[in-house]
Parts: C-alpha cells; structure tokens; sequence
C-alpha cells in the first residue's frame, strides 16, 4: 500500500512546507504562450487535499516531454521553494523531484481528495504514518514538525531568510535558489558569488551610443547570467569583485538568448534602477564555480559549436597577434596548446584583454567553462565572450592534473586533435597539395572551399602592399588625403588628422606539386613578413633598403596555410580567387611525425592488399 504524506498540501500552500513529501501526481499540462522555455503547470495530491499552484522549473521539462511525469504517479518531493506572485498567489516551484511509484503501477487516485482553499483546515494534521510500498522512501518525521525548517536545506542556510535578517530592506523577498528565478516571480534576493566578470563593451548605431557589462554568478543551486547597461555600468561595474559573495535583489529577469551565453540557466537577470547589490560579509558555503569537464580525448565526439567545460595543462602558448574581424575591427589572438591525462592535446584560442594578459611560461593549469568547439584543424576550441577563464584554479581536478603533469606528464608527447589530425589527405583538416587544389576544382561550386597545405612563399609582391587606412577601431576603409594634412574615411563620414597603415599581400606559394597565387590580409601578411605594418610604413617612407630587405628575408620560408578558395567573376571574367585564412609556422618535429605515420599506414594497407 502507498501511503502519502497528509497535511502535505496544507503547508506548502503557506509556504512553511519542508522537502521530502510524498505526492501524487494528478495532473500535468503544458503552459501555452510565449518566447520563452515551455512551462508545465502541476495538481498534487497528499490524499486528503489537492492543489494545482505548481509549477515544474525548465530544467525538469525533460522528465514531463519524457512523460515520466504522468498522472497518478507517486512523486517524492525532493527540493522546491515557495514563490509570491504579484497577486499575492502562491506557487510551489519545483526545483528536484523523483519518481516513486510509476503511473503504471498504480491503481487509480489514492483517497478522495477535495481542492484546497486558504483557511480551510485549523488544525494541525497528524503525521503519515510509514510507507509501506518498497518503492517509497523511509519513513520520516512527522511533516508538522518541518514547519519552521529552512525552506531549502538542500541549496544553503540563508535560503527562506527574510532581508531584514540579512540587513537588507524593502519588501517581503526571501533569499532564494537560482534555479527558481523565474519572470513569474515578483520580489527576490539570490545570494550568490561571482565567478567572472567581462570588461566594459561599448556600441554605437543609429539609435545611438552605449556601454554594457556582464558577469556570471553561482550559488549552490545553479548559475545565471547577470548584464548591467549605461547607467548601471557606472554604478555597478568598479563595484562588483571576481570571487566575492553579494546579495542581489529586484533585477529584470528575461529569457536568456544563448548565442551570446554558455550559461546553464534559461533566464538571465539584467540590472536596472531598482537593483540592489550588497556585499556579503559573513562566511558562507558558496561554491566557486560549476563546471562539468570532458577529456580532451572526448572532444572528437562532440559536435561543430557545441559548448562545453575543459582542463588542461598549457603546454605551449603562442605570441599574441592581431586581426580583423568581419565587422572591420582588430582583436588580439593567443593560440594556447592544452593536455590531460588521455595524453590528447587541442589548440584552445584566446581573444582580447584573455589574451594579452595570459602567460604560458611556466606551463599552468588552465581551466575553461563555456568553450566553443570548432571543427578548424580537426577540432579546436575557442573561448568565447561568456568564457570563464581560470588559471590555477583553487579545483580537485586541476590538483590532481598537476600532479599527474609533474610526475609523468611532462615527458609526453601527446597527440593533437588540432594540428594534423590524419596526416596528408585525412581528417577534417582536408590538407590538400597544391595540385591536388586544381585538379579537384576546388572553389567552383556555390560556396567556397576551405583547404590546408603546406607552402613555401616564392615570391611578394610589394609594390602597392600597403595603404593609409581609417584610424577608428572598427573601421579600416581607405583614408582620402584632403592635401591639407587631414585624411577622410568616407564610411565614418569624418575627417582624421592620421591614419594607420594596413596590408593586403599577394603572396605566390609553392609545394613539390604546384604553386598558387593567394591574397593575404592583416595578420597573414604580418606573420609572413614578421613585421607589422606600422613599422612597414615608417619604413617605406624613410628607409626603402630596409624595407626591400624584409621582403628578400621573408622568401622561402615554409608555413602551414589554411586558404579559402572560390570562383569570382570581374569584368566577365572568371578565375579562382585564394583568401589566406590563418597561416601558422611549420612544426617540423609534428610534421615528421605526422608522415611517419601515414607511411606505416599506407605500408600496412600494402602488406594487406599482397596477402589478400
């Protein structure tokens, strides 16, 4: 026989309800409308009473999809806070729930229960005695004496506490989980640290200028992403510490849009006139942060832009370098090569303010929460602007990865998932020879094709390699020199006193099949010439042997290039048209071993074949 936890109901309707209750599931049915994440609205039943005020938070909505929660179902009410709507209802959010007894093996609704009102019942309800299904839980103390009880024991101690207790003001919010912000719900304070923190980022457009922040915070319950705007960043942004507890309270929360966020939440709080941020001063039992770390080794099994948490030791860190992204402004870039105990390596990618301070020297711990994964090189990641970076974290995993690097570790080799991946030919790095460029007509489809070779560059052409740019930072468009010693970018429609130089490069490169002719921007053309193009430009104007020189030393080099290539048509005329995406030096060792390799396998497949 399953028994229910009677005068359940009663309590969580007051909102004085412990966890732990054993419930039936009457009925459940999805909340129609709007943009957000579906909703599903819940009757339980303790077996003398029923209410239809909860609501299942979105990061359950797989167990309702799943019709795991079905009618008649006995359900152990493991987590949930109680939340004031601004009508001064009450509804019950359900933060984890278990299922005790499928719908299936149930025979029908238990009891006869009848709807519950406020005031209904006066006396306090006599405890449920013990289950007596093997399927439910134990039994437990009578539910009258959980009344009183932290709301959530389960998610920290200052959950249900009222402000005032926490020297806070205004309104009857209590500190509440993470997971149970909702737009639904009116008046609340979290209680959370903050575990990253981005720089100010300015915009300008039609409507006009603005600046914005964003931070990432955690309590024991979950994550959330908080964005303050304009007047909020000048209140908020010298405030706010990486790694320090604050009360939050009375932010706007919006459903979150996670193409600009890794965060695990399907809500985000923006920051408003109203907010309230205090910091907390007292100890607390706030984790640092939540990641959930996957193998380096596992990387080839996730999928193109999916996001995810790794760490790894820095075996190798680049040089910073610079380029131009697609709306015309220049980033700093720091190509980073991680390794874990699978022995897999994986070039990670830092950008900005990341990587300019970063320093690989003595071969850290680097943790990453919120990387993209791209399919660049065979696989790669690449830290996005909701990335969370930590070097050396305070973490188990990062103490035992030392550990494991110091002792053995660092005699490894390791194998990449990034850089010749499959050797010539293979992976989905689609390494390609020059001829074999040509006689697969690449490029002549409807989209462009991407391939990497390795080239020696056989020839520059300088004349005509650098022109006065626009000096703002997004904008590199060619200056018009007025003859009056200012200079006009007409897409700014503003007139500068200077301007900056910038490259475009044509380039011929050559391997033992054939050679290419390739188009060179920014960055490419800098790494080619080992110079940037400032200094190009003094020189040019001041000392031409130096310059020339450059040109001669940068001959013959040999580098790994990752061209684009597509079929353009000018003037009636078509041909095919090569773009150097990315062009790294050559890693002989690598490279060697990368072909040893192959030529075992190839001798394998041969041995094969003669015994066949």
């Amino acid at each position: 026989m399953i028994t229910l936890t009677e005068g359940a109901i009663e309590a969580l309707s007051s909102g004085n309800c412990g966890n732990d209750a054993v419930l039936q599931l009457v009925s459940i049915r999805k909340i129609e409308g709007g943009s957000g994440p579906a909703r599903f609205r819940v009757m339980m039943s303790d077996g003398r009473h029923t209410m239809s005020s909860f609501m299942l938070c979105t990061q359950l909505n797989y167990m309702a999809e799943d019709n795991q929660l079905a009618p008649n179902c006995i359900i152990l009410l493991k987590r949930h806070v109680t939340n004031i709507l601004k009508d001064g209802r009450r509804v019950v959010i359900i933060l984890d729930i278990e299922v005790v007894t499928p719908a299936a093996d149930v025979n029908g609704r238990i009891g006869n229960p009848t709807p519950y009102s406020d005031g209904q019942i006066k006396a306090p309800q006599q405890a449920a005695p013990p289950m007596a299904s093997p399927a439910a839980p134990p039994s437990r103390p009578p539910l009258q004496a959980q009344i009183g009880n932290d709301l959530n024991r389960a998610v920290g101690k200052d959950f249900g506490k009222k402000p005032a207790a926490l020297g806070m003001s205004g309104g009857p919010s209590k500190v509440v989980p993470i997971t149970s912000l909702n737009p639904y719900l009116s008046k609340w304070t979290i209680r959370a640290r903050v575990t990253s923190k981005s720089s100010i980022r300015t915009w300008s457009n039609s409507r006009g200028d603005g600046k914005l922040f964003s931070m990432e915070i955690v309590d024991e319950s979950g994550e959330i992403r908080v964005t303050g705007f304009n007047n909020e960043v000048d209140k908020y942004f010298g405030l706010i510490e990486v790694g320090k507890v604050y009360y939050i309270s009375k932010g706007s929360l919006k459903v979150a849009n996670k193409q600009y966020t890794s965060v695990k939440n399907d809500y985000e709080i923006t920051l408003n006139s109203e907010t309230s941020i205090i910091l907390c001063e007292d100890k607390c039992e706030v984790p640092v942060v939540q990641c959930n770390f996957i193998s380096i080794g596992d990387l080839e099994k996730k999928a193109k832009d999916s996001v995810v948490d790794v760490i790894g030791v820095c075996k190798r860190a680049e040089e910073v370098t610079r380029l131009t992204t697609k709306t015309n402004r220049e980033v700093s870039k720091r190509a980073l090569t991680l390794m874990d105990t699978s022995g897999m390596m994986v070039t990670l990618t830092l950008w900005g303010e990341d990587a300019e301070q970063f320093d690989g020297s003595s071969q850290p711990i680097l943790a990453i929460k919120g990387a993209k994964v791209s399919d660049f090189g065979g696989r790669s990641l690449s830290a996005a602007f909701s990335s969370t970076l930590m070097v050396n974290p305070d973490i188990p995993e990062a103490y035992k990865l030392r550990g494991w690097y110091d002792k053995e570790g660092h005699s490894m080799d390791g194998q990449s998932l990034t850089e010749f991946k499959g050797g010539i030919g293979g992976g989905n790095t689609n390494w390609k020879t020059l001829s074999m460029v040509k006689m697969e007509h690449l490029g002549h489809g409807e989209t462009a094709d991407y391939y990497t070779c390795i080239g020696t560059v056989v020839y520059l052409r300088k004349e005509n390699c650098l022109y006065q740019a626009c000096p703002s930072q997004d904008c590199n468009k060619k200056v018009v020199d007025q003859q009056n010693g200012m200079f006009r970018c007409e897409k700014c429609d503003k007139e500068f006193p200077n301007f900056k130089y910038r490259l475009i490069l044509s380039a011929n490169i050559s391997d033992y099949s054939d050679n290419q002719w390739v188009t060179c921007f920014q960055e490419s053309a800098e790494a080619i010439l080992g110079q940037n193009a400032a200094y190009l430009g003094q020189l040019k104007d001041s000392n031409e042997a130096a310059f020339d020189e450059i040109f001669q030393h940068a001959n013959f080099n040999t580098f790994v290039f990752r061209n684009r290539v597509k079929l353009e048509t000018y003037n009636d005329e078509s041909r095919i048209k090569a773009t150097v995406m990315d062009v790294k030096p050559l890693d002989h060792r690598d490279y060697s071993k990368r072909l040893i390799i192959n030529i075992r396998k190839i001798a394998a497949q041969q041995e094969g074949a003669r015994k066949d």
